[in-house]
């Protein structure tokens, strides 16, 4: 029953609104007929006076006897009642046929009448009894009953309005947010509104090519990292063989391999970012005491600041890959004091878990930002050292994942803060 076109429904829903207003209107002015009553009622009420001063003696008597007018001293005339919209019209009236100086007050309560004074009656009012009570300002209610529902009634389309062009577009950025943490996404519905449909046509098309170039890269660098792996070890131990021979350059060469070994390493846990894995309830805490557990064995080299956090969903093995990179970086470049803190932050906007992994290094030059997490990038202040570059690379893709927000901040007193935002849905 509606139109393909997304233009097409957008005018039509705006014209059903229009016509739908104008309706209420319409309704409103033909079943409440004060307005009209009053001004017709004015206007007779100025030409009686007229035709009351402009008449001799005999004329007003009589007058007086058909319509009820009469003189009244200015002590006998009440205090004029106010009912908007009503009795505004109806004074207005007046005052435009009468004159500008003429004083109008108006009863409607106990005795209905009108009192009418201009300067040259002196002390006198006239009174114009009001038989038909045209005024009824009680009904105002009428007029603000309408206008309130007319108002609710256009907010309501406008919601409806707003709703239907921003639904499709909220539905391609979520797709488009899941691709950019590397998720798969199911194919959007081209049924709709053929402008929407040609777009998520064309977002399905790249998310395909997307997913594809992703798996064959995957492929490349697994197939390179697997077949590298087989003249390697052959060398190292033949190598090893010949060790008896030249022993320092034996050494020279099995360390060379073991580096491509471990080059190979990071290869492969850059291309597994674990969207693979499942997520589990984790005690992020826990997770953080079974990865350091291990580097604390001979020394403590890793002091923890660990303060109670919500259990979080969250795959268990990426995030120990995750927590693993940041602390072997840490003691690479930071040497001694490294420390690992955890606390909720509470906020009204999205209560969050904060991870900082803290060093006492030289630091990091905060023009780089995020060029250190680009593989293969490394800072300017950790090119003396080993490594491949895919260390905080691997650490950016998993927290992407996630959803973690990840920062690399200088300490005060000097170090480095690679700080984690973990958020948590409910509290």
């Amino acid at each position: 029953m509606l139109p393909r076109s997304f233009f097409a429904r957008t005018l039509l829903l705006v014209l059903l609104t229009l016509m739908f207003s104008k309706i209420l209107t319409l309704v409103y002015l033909v079943s409440n007929e004060d307005l009209l009553v009053d001004r017709q009622y004015s206007h007779g009420t100025a030409m009686l006076v007229h035709a009351y001063w402009a008449s001799g003696p005999e004329a007003r008597a009589d007058l007086e006897n058909i319509t009820g007018l009469e003189l009244v001293h200015q002590s006998q005339v009440p205090t004029g009642e106010i009912h908007w919209p009503y009795s505004g019209v109806f004074t207005n009236q007046l005052r435009d046929e009468l004159g500008d100086r003429t004083q109008i007050r108006v009863q409607t309560q106990e005795q209905p009448a009108i009192w009418v004074h201009q300067p040259s009656y002196g002390e006198q009012w006239l009174k114009v009894p009001l038989y038909a009570h045209p005024l009824r300002g009680q009904r105002v209610w009428l007029v603000v009953s309408w206008l309130t529902l007319i108002v609710m009634l256009s907010t309501a389309a406008a919601w409806i309005f707003v709703r239907q062009l921003n639904y499709p577009l909220k539905t391609l950025e979520q797709a488009a947010q899941r691709i950019g943490q590397g998720h798969s996404v199911r194919l959007l519905d081209t049924s709709g509104p053929t402008e929407i449909a040609e777009v998520y046509r064309a977002f399905n098309q790249m998310a395909q090519d997307v997913e594809q170039a992703s798996s064959d890269r995957a492929l490349l660098l697994a197939g390179v990292s697997h077949d590298l792996r087989t003249p390697l070890t052959r060398m190292r131990l033949s190598t090893e063989l010949m060790s008896d021979a030249e022993p320092e350059l034996t050494e020279g060469m099995i360390r060379d391999i073991e580096d491509m070994d471990a080059i190979l390493d990071q290869f492969m846990a850059y291309i597994r970012d674990g969207s693979a894995e499942p997520c589990e309830s984790c005690d992020l805490n826990e997770l953080i005491r079974e990865v350091v557990t291990p580097v604390n064995a001979g020394e403590q080299l890793v002091r923890l600041c660990l303060e109670p956090v919500p259990e979080l969903a969250l795959r268990r093995l990426s995030i120990k890959r995750l927590l693993t990179n940041l602390i072997e970086n840490a003691l690479n470049h930071g040497g001694t004091g490294v420390e690992i803190s955890t606390h909720l932050e509470r906020s009204a906007i999205q209560p969050s878990v904060v991870v900082s992994v803290l060093d006492r290094g030289p630091g990091i030059d905060q023009s780089e930002g995020e060029d250190l997490f680009t593989p293969f990038i490394r800072g300017d202040r950790a090119r003396s050292t080993k490594g491949t570059g895919l260390g905080l690379a691997i650490v950016k893709r998993i927290a992407d994942s996630h959803g973690i927000s990840v920062q690399l901040l200088n300490r005060s007193g000097g170090g480095t803060e690679a700080r984690l935002r973990f958020p948590v849905p409910t509290l």
